[in-house]
């Protein structure tokens, strides 16, 4: 029986953040980090890349290992609503002159067709896909709970939960409102520069959550920039759990333990011991339900509150200079 949302076309859609791809100088210590310590399932491992996820992800991957000789961000990946989603995408951004590639089915294990492209005015390499492998997990690693798709294991990483990105001062406002307005991200929180017109920094998201997807301003010029990613435990204790055990394995401290006022969720930033990419462990948060919500507005007076509700103090100093020093403020 046909469903009455089917007599409907909303267009094509993303539906939630799928994967990061990360290039590593030293695999196997990123895998120590991410797999022994954070408790993430090595899914596959093809020679030199590795596939990993969550013990509440249910898909082949969120985090794909490259060992190269540049620790960069290959790809964001973002999993589309429907099959058709892909093309229909990529004719949009053909019509809009957008380079495309499309990327075939395998050529990132598990997943299918996927198209790739620059975001326009950042330079960021984002994907969107549909379809993706459901693999279990070996037998010694499978839970009880048919929603997890392994055993907690580690520090108990459940799944990714957001990027931060990081674009030039001079080209924010065209990559924001693009993501917006192309790629259907709502602006849930955000912050401007003095002018009032500039965006300084900005929280996004397609699913209830506060950010799928963040985006701050690089006031060295710099674009194509990973400020970090998420990735989510699923209690506010787990990430002073967390701060304890890392310590005793000497990973590098960015900033935190502590509670952001944006988003209100508990942080820890460290940087991954084999690639130097900056981690941020995450936990709670607030879920936005209303289709009417307003995006919030921090004043430059309340933003320190919003950067850091408690834990390392911060200074604002009113630019987004001292963003790139202080982690926290990418949330």
């Amino acid at each position: 029986m046909a469903k009455l949302s089917d007599r409907y076309d909303p267009g094509p859609q993303v539906a939630q953040c799928g994967a990061i791809n990360l290039g590593t100088k030293d695999l196997e210590k990123s895998l120590h980090f991410f797999s022994d310590l954070l408790g993430m399932e090595i899914v596959q491992r093809d020679g030199n890349i590795a596939y990993l996820r969550g013990y509440q992800e249910l898909t082949h991957h969120s985090l794909v290992l490259q060992q190269q000789e540049e620790s960069i961000v290959n790809s964001y990946s973002f999993r589309v609503k429907r099959p058709e989603d892909v093309e229909l995408f990529a004719t949009e951004f053909e019509r809009q002159e957008i380079e495309t590639l499309e990327v075939p089915t395998g050529a990132e294990a598990g997943r299918g067709t996927a198209v790739r492209f620059l975001v326009p005015g950042s330079g960021h390499p984002f994907e969107l896909y549909y379809d993706i492998d459901k693999p279990e997990s070996a037998e010694e690693l499978r839970s009880k709970l048919p929603s997890n798709s392994s055993r907690r294991r580690g520090l108990g990483v459940r799944r990714i939960d957001h990027f931060n990105v990081q674009t030039s001062r001079e080209t924010i406002n065209q990559a924001e409102s693009w993501v917006r307005n192309n790629l259907g991200f709502n602006r849930r929180e955000y912050a401007l520069h003095r002018d009032d017109t500039t965006v300084l920094a900005s929280w996004m998201s397609v699913t209830p959550q506060v950010h799928d997807l963040a985006m701050v301003a690089n006031s060295f010029g710099k674009t194509g920039q990973l400020h970090h990613v998420a990735f989510n435990l699923e209690n506010l204790s787990d990430v002073l759990t967390a701060a304890d055990v890392l310590r005793d394995f000497d990973v590098t401290f960015d900033l935190g333990p502590g509670k952001h006022g944006i988003g209100q969720a508990m942080y820890l930033y460290v940087l991954d011991p084999g690639s130097g990419h900056r981690v941020e462990i995450y936990a709670g948060g607030y879920l936005i339900f209303d289709p009417d919500w307003e995006p919030i507005k921090w004043e430059r007076e309340q933003f320190p509150d919003g950067l850091t509700w408690y834990g390392d103090p911060f200074v604002y100093k009113g630019d987004a200079r001292s963003l790139e020093t202080t982690p926290s403020a990418g949330l």
